[in-house]
């Protein structure tokens, strides 16, 4: 899978163990690799995308009547949903770039990422 993953263009670094049913992949400043293109490479090698942590960069839109990322340098649109009720709303008026931190819940088989339950949003000065 450590191949595999790294032949996605973006990627800088990859470590999985096995033993844990781990990977822990690192991308590159500016990479335009999708979520997709991630998955691909997971279930290629028979393995299926869990439960993800993820630090992501992107705009704050407002598409549909819900708050979502887009994320820079690639064509993924996930919503946000807050981890827990105290965690601030983001407003989808800001022009600003955001960092999110949080997590991409299991996604059903076939189907892409699409939610990003955020811990931290923090828009970049």
């Amino acid at each position: 899978m450590r191949v595999s993953l790294l032949s996605v263009s973006g990627v800088a670094s990859v470590e999985v163990s096995l033993e844990k049913g781990l990977a822990n992949v690192k991308m590159k400043a500016g990479n335009t690799a999708t979520l997709k293109q991630l998955q691909e490479a997971i279930t290629k090698n028979g393995f299926t995308m869990k439960q993800s942590h993820v630090v992501a960069a992107g705009k704050v839109i407002e598409e549909g009547g819900a708050i979502k990322l887009r994320i820079s340098g690639s064509s993924d649109v996930l919503s946000l949903v807050p981890e827990t009720p105290s965690v601030a709303a983001p407003s989808g008026k800001s022009a600003g770039t955001f960092v999110v931190e949080g997590t991409i819940p299991e996604s059903a088989k076939g189907k892409s990422a699409d939610t990003i339950r955020y811990r931290t949003l923090t828009e970049e000065k």
